[in-house]
């Protein structure tokens, strides 16, 4: 699973970033590394608070286009 920044506290305050064109990362810690094209499994909150929301997210080009 990978993590967003900036660390959102909901998935849909994560899409309504998406939909403003905000730029979002997604990184990977420890091991794996996140595709620059196809899905990638979020999470969030991140550590060290409590995860609240999961989702799948489509990468284009290095960046996170959409999140379902």
């Amino acid at each position: 699973m990978a993590y967003v920044s900036p660390n959102f506290k909901t998935k849909k305050a994560l899409r309504d970033a998406i939909a403003a064109g905000q730029e979002i990362h997604v990184f990977q810690p420890g091991l794996g590394t996140v595709p620059r094209d196809g899905t990638v499994g979020l999470e969030g909150p991140h550590f060290p608070k409590p995860h609240t929301w999961y989702a799948e997210g489509t990468m284009a080009n290095g960046r996170l286009v959409r999140v379902r």
